[in-house]
């Protein structure tokens, strides 16, 4: 797996000793990069999974109500849509290492504070610090990806979807135990700044990069173009059922009578099957680019797994959630791979998905709120479901437009399409 990383001369950790072999040190380009980029991913979904699991503590202890309480996942999602816009102008003020470490000690500083807060005002402001975090360092990561796995894109997008999708399911399974343990849910969530400073300590040792590497100068204007709004409205789409499932899910679970540390669980086991098809459908599809029959696949099974939360909550919970689990990681992962192959160079094609993570995340923030406001309105989320079923049905009319073909018209400086 050829990487960014061609020559010992400019990577000083992976220089060969005499006793170290030609093999190992290629092994050592190929998988100390994704070490990294794994890193950083696990990072980016334990402030957004760890609230759910102990909402109902988090609710009696603070006296936040529903439609507050979605902020926790909405203000992150939100920063995850604001910031990715603004990348551009921040990386011509500051430099990616030190946007990736601020970024990530935003995320460290968010969990260090929620150890030791007791009111909704600041745990609220502490998921907005760490949603600021975690919108610079997911926003850059896809141009790490296209730069330091130029002919393996999708697998190793599938690798950092298949982390940042563990992070969030091992937080929701952990937090009630460190909660439980030390007898307050502060400490459930705060525990979170370890794997943050971790991730500082694998950054700060990545190895140099070929400084000879060429990209392109050319730049887009991307909100002039139709497929870059289809595309970020497509990602805001497959990622609002995600939200909603961290979200509200624990809560639907212990309506129906499950407990809180049970309903932790329950977002375990979508995360592992979101594992599955994050590094399934990438690996199923490497041979070739039209990724459009695994996106209809990752629609059609989330489609089958809500309709069966409408239908048979009580039966299959288990299996609906694994359902929607699989779709949601094969969809996460295949969106940013179409992303990044409708450019050429990783400048354009990282840039290219900073806008539509950014456009599209506003639209997944709104999700989780309207599911909240949907739930004190009917009084159960059987209507959120609904809402997330039809967002599936608009999402396999966008797939049809997927073509590989579509790409370099729709991205063409003289195009609007």
């Amino acid at each position: 797996m050829p990487t960014a990383f061609d020559h010992e001369q400019d990577c000083p950790l992976l220089m060969s000793t005499t006793q170290t072999t030609s093999a190992q040190v290629s092994a050592f380009r190929i998988f100390w990069p994704m070490l990294v980029i794994a890193g950083l991913a696990i990072n980016l979904r334990p402030t957004v999974t760890a609230t759910g699991p102990l909402l109902e503590k988090i609710i009696a202890n603070t006296g936040l109500g529903l439609q507050s309480a979605s902020l926790l996942t909405v203000l992150p999602m939100l920063c995850m849509g604001l910031i990715p816009l603004l990348l551009p102008w921040l990386e011509r003020r500051f430099s990616e290492s030190r946007l990736v470490t601020a970024g990530l000690f935003a995320i460290a500083m968010g969990s260090l504070w929620r150890l030791s807060l007791d009111d909704s005002r600041s745990l609220i402001a502490s998921a907005l610090l760490a949603g600021t975090g975690i919108a610079i360092v997911q926003a850059i990561i896809p141009s790490l990806v296209k730069r330091w796995y130029p002919q393996h894109a999708p697998l190793a997008m599938g690798g950092y979807s298949a982390s940042l999708m563990a992070g969030g399911g091992i937080a929701a399974m952990l937090s009630p135990l460190v909660a439980k343990h030390y007898g307050s849910w502060q400490s459930g969530l705060g525990i979170w700044l370890i794997p943050a400073f971790i991730a500082l300590l694998l950054w700060w040792s990545r190895p140099r990069e070929n400084l000879n590497i060429k990209d392109s100068k050319v730049s887009i204007n991307f909100f002039g173009k139709r497929r870059a709004w289809l595309l970020a409205c497509y990602f805001g789409l497959a990622n609002g059922g995600y939200a909603c499932m961290v979200a509200w899910l624990p809560s639907y679970a212990q309506e129906l009578g499950w407990s809180a540390q049970d309903s932790g669980e329950l977002i375990g086991i979508m995360t592992v099957f979101q594992v599955i098809g994050a590094l399934a459908a990438p690996l199923l599809c490497s041979s070739r680019l039209d990724r459009r029959p695994w996106l209809f696949f990752a629609v059609a099974i989330q489609l089958v797994g809500f309709s069966g939360l409408i239908l048979a909550p009580e039966l299959m919970l288990n299996t609906w959630v694994s359902m929607i689990g699989c779709g949601l990681g094969a969809c996460f992962a295949l969106t940013l791979t179409v992303t990044l192959d409708h450019l050429p160079t990783p400048k354009l094609a990282g840039a290219l998905t900073a806008f539509v993570q950014g456009v599209g995340f506003i639209i997944t923030a709104t999700t989780p709120y309207i599911a909240g406001v949907l739930r004190e309105w009917t009084g159960s989320f059987q209507a959120s479901w609904l809402m997330l079923l039809l967002s599936l049905m608009l999402m396999l009319a966008i797939t049809i437009r997927l073509s590989p073909a579509s790409y370099a018209k729709a991205m063409s400086l003289s195009s609007n399409e």
